[in-house]
């Protein structure tokens, strides 16, 4: 489900996406959390960017099961969750991706 959430994803921020590892934890995951951002989102990158590990997104796959109720509602929620997780890479805060409905 994760890989289609991110081959569904335009082209042209597919090939911005580089040295970014996408993991599903099959634990539960912090408290509220369905996914999560870690690294230097490509808007505060400068020139000194070098060197650094790749940034990580991490999907919960209990806690996003714990809140759906059918195959359907899961595949849904992947999607919105890696869509978000990649929006915080793009640099989009919590805040704008709730306007943007992620």
């Amino acid at each position: 489900m994760v890989v289609v959430a991110l081959d569904g994803l335009p082209d042209d921020l597919g090939t911005l996406m580089r040295n970014v590892a996408v993991t599903v934890e099959h634990g539960a995951g912090p408290p509220g959390l369905l996914g999560l951002y870690q690294g230097i989102p490509l808007t505060s990158r400068t020139t000194n960017y070098a060197g650094v590990l790749p940034d990580r997104i991490t999907i919960y796959r209990v806690a996003i099961c714990q809140i759906c109720r059918s195959e359907d509602e899961v595949v849904d929620q992947v999607r919105r969750t890696v869509i978000h997780e990649v929006g915080h890479h793009f640099g989009l805060g919590d805040d704008r991706l709730r306007e943007l409905g992620w």
